[in-house]
């Protein structure tokens, strides 16, 4: 998969379209894959109290935006990329890779 958990992100489409973020979660919906940003693609919830302790109110919560509506951003470059995916030398292990400056894109975990 192109993107992952931890990845810069750019919003190519959509009413936060511009905004970048770090994706904290990928989730399978209807429509395919959705990523999910904090702080990009907000909605509003109506929640009730479960409990007598917890209070009721309304939350912002981060909606999945569809993969295709994102794009990675390279932390070498700092621009916009696809990826690649190419094979280290020392051994048979796939790495994601930039486009633009051929740097190997890592994910801090």
């Amino acid at each position: 998969m192109n993107i992952r958990k931890g990845d810069t992100v750019i919003v190519l489409a959509g009413k936060d379209r511009g905004k970048r973020g770090t994706v904290e979660r990928i989730e399978r919906t209807k429509r395919g894959l959705g990523v999910v940003v904090p702080g990009i693609n907000m909605a509003k919830r109506h929640k009730r109290p479960q409990s007598r302790t917890q209070q009721a109110g309304i939350l912002d919560i981060p909606v999945p935006l569809h993969i295709s509506n994102v794009q990675v951003v390279c932390p070498r470059c700092d621009k916009p990329t696809r990826v690649a995916h190419a094979l280290l030398e020392e051994g048979a292990r796939h790495v994601r890779v930039c486009k633009h400056c051929g740097e190997q894109i890592e994910v801090a975990s």
